[in-house]
């Protein structure tokens, strides 16, 4: 899968009181629609992995989508 993202896009993640936190920029949620929307169109167990190394805030926590049926 291709992941397309919108220069200039911010996202952070964090954990807080056991809630998961996404705060991103606008160019940074409409990367999220675009990955999601591409993600609904595989075949179920294709996941995408964000962490602070390949696409995430430094010191966000890392999350993985997957798609299940």
């Amino acid at each position: 899968m291709e992941v397309r993202w919108v220069d200039g896009f911010k996202i952070d993640v964090k954990v807080e009181d056991g809630t998961v936190v996404i705060s991103a920029n606008r160019e940074g949620l409409l990367s999220l629609a675009r990955q999601m929307e591409d993600l609904a169109e595989m075949c179920p167990g294709t996941h995408i992995h964000y962490d602070e190394y390949n696409s995430l805030e430094d010191g966000s926590n890392e999350i993985i989508i997957a798609l299940t049926e």
